[in-house]
């Protein structure tokens, strides 16, 4: 598991209430009431949950992939290269992922 890619992670999601953290698809995951919201994979990519409409456009920037789950396409879910994944892409791609699970429903 990345735990420097986790740590920058923490740092931007510091202020927010209602996050956790678990272990999941071979990282560290971070929730938002309840909902993923993104990973810090262990080959130091991230797993971030943005929703379809903005997966469509981000597959259009370099790195960016959707995310495959035992074979079938996961909609709502990209993964950015750990190349790709400096201050300022990390801060919006975790702002992306904020945004759309912010608008789910809680879970308990």
């Amino acid at each position: 598991m990345n735990t420097e890619l986790a740590r920058r992670i923490r740092s931007i999601l510091a202020a927010n209430r209602g996050v956790d953290e678990k272990p999941m698809f071979g990282g560290i995951c971070f929730m938002l009431n309840g909902n993923m919201a993104v990973a810090a994979r262990r080959n130091a990519s991230l797993l971030a949950r943005v929703g379809g409409e903005e997966a469509e456009r981000a597959l259009a920037e370099p790195g960016v992939e959707r995310m495959v789950m035992r074979g079938r396409l996961m909609k709502d879910y990209i993964v950015v290269a750990a190349d790709r994944l400096d201050d300022a892409a990390l801060r919006k791609w975790t702002g992306l992922a904020l945004a759309f699970v912010g608008a789910l429903p809680a879970k308990d």
